[in-house]
């Protein structure tokens, strides 16, 4: 079992923006009432030029760090199918819709705090380092960190280019025994004594249960809840909580 130390304390973060016209699938300006950091859909999955500039507006006004939450172009499967690419096609795709966020940053008097890859993206960068070095090489031409899974080529890919690595715990997705995301194509409820209960194994033990039942290493710098869940904001003040009654530790 994996052995906390005394780290800063995690952050929450959350996807937002993933809506496109007049429709909006999230739970946004609760969320941003809590959380620490947003990524904005920067149109690929989810997410336009209005949605974009309200949601950078809205962060802004919270004090929340904003990152970019660069997605496959793939608004019919919300990112969320995985597909073929070579790593240049990744580095376009992620230069198009990073640049596309920063115009509205600048627009509103913000910075580009972190990149975080969306759906399937996410998940095929994590297992290719051929895939994760465009991520990298894009993220440290703004200087920004970015947050992945620990364990993963997310890491070793940052580490390499000396880009910082935040590493990101899930509270309302399962895991596998060996410590991949159980992804699914639609949103669950979560419930927040469950995610918080997570959060509180995780800082005292180091651990999570997978879900098969084995017990997973588990380091992380800040916990992600999905804005587009069911009761999202209720499962985000949980873990709230479960974080502040562990003001000074993070599993390492």
């Amino acid at each position: 079992m994996a052995t906390p130390e005394t780290r800063t304390r995690p952050t929450v973060n959350s996807d937002m923006g993933e809506g496109i016209g007049l429709h909006r699938f999230g739970n946004d300006p609760e969320l941003l009432q809590i959380v620490d950091l947003a990524n904005v859909a920067c149109g690929f999955h989810a997410g336009d030029p209005d949605i974009m500039s309200e949601t950078v507006a809205a962060a802004v006004g919270h004090d929340v760090g904003i990152g970019a939450h660069p997605s496959l172009p793939d608004q019919w499967g919300f990112g969320r199918r995985a597909m073929v690419l070579a790593p240049a096609e990744v580095e376009s795709l992620l230069r198009y819709q990073v640049g596309a966020l920063t115009g509205f940053l600048l627009q509103h008097g913000a910075e580009l705090h972190h990149i975080k890859p969306h759906g399937s993206l996410y998940g095929m960068v994590a297992k290719d380092p051929a895939l994760m070095e465009p991520v990298a090489a894009v993220a440290a031409d703004y200087g920004v960190a970015v947050l992945g899974m620990a364990g993963t080529a997310h890491e070793s890919v940052c580490a390499e280019r000396g880009v910082p690595f935040v590493a990101e715990l899930y509270v309302d997705l399962d895991y596998t025994a060996e410590g991949g995301l159980i992804i699914q194509r639609t949103p669950h409820a979560t419930d927040p004594r469950s995610a918080a209960d997570r959060v509180s194994r995780a800082l005292t033990t180091g651990a999570i249960e997978a879900a098969d039942g084995t017990e997973l290493p588990m380091r992380f710098d800040s916990v992600c809840v999905h804005s587009d869940a069911p009761g999202a904001p209720a499962v985000a003040r949980a873990v709230r909580e479960a974080i502040d009654a562990h003001p000074a530790s993070v599993a390492h």
